[in-house]
C-alpha cells in the first residue's frame, strides 16, 4: 500500500471518529474520559497522516535530484524532528 492510500485511510478514520463524537456529544451520551480518549486517537491519526505526507513529499523530491545520499540523510533528519515535535 502506498503512502497516498495510507494517508487517505488515516484521514477517513479521523473524519469518521469526529462525526461519531459529535453525534455522541449532541445526544448527551458522552462521558468525559471516553471522549478524551477518542479525541486523542483522532489526533494520533492526523499526526500519522502528517508524517506520511512529509515522507511522500521528501521521496518525490529525492527522485528529482542527483545527490540521493545527501537528500536521504536530510529526509531522515526532518522526519526525526517532526516525529519528536508531534510527541509533545
Amino acid at each position: 500500500m502506498e503512502n497516498k492510500d495510507r494517508i487517505v485511510i488515516a484521514l477517513q478514520k479521523a473524519k469518521s471518529s469526529i462525526e461519531k463524537l459529535i453525534i455522541r456529544i449532541e445526544r448527551g451520551d458522552s462521558e468525559c474520559f471516553p471522549i478524551i480518549q477518542q479525541t486523542l486517537s483522532v489526533i494520533g491519526l492526523l499526526k500519522s497522516a502528517n508524517v506520511l505526507m512529509l515522507e511522500s513529499h521528501m521521496e518525490q523530491k529525492i527522485g528529482k535530484h542527483g545527490n540521493v545520499r545527501h537528500l536521504k540523510s536530510l529526509q531522515m533528519e526532518i522526519l526525526k524532528i517532526i516525529k519528536i515535535s508531534q510527541n509533545k
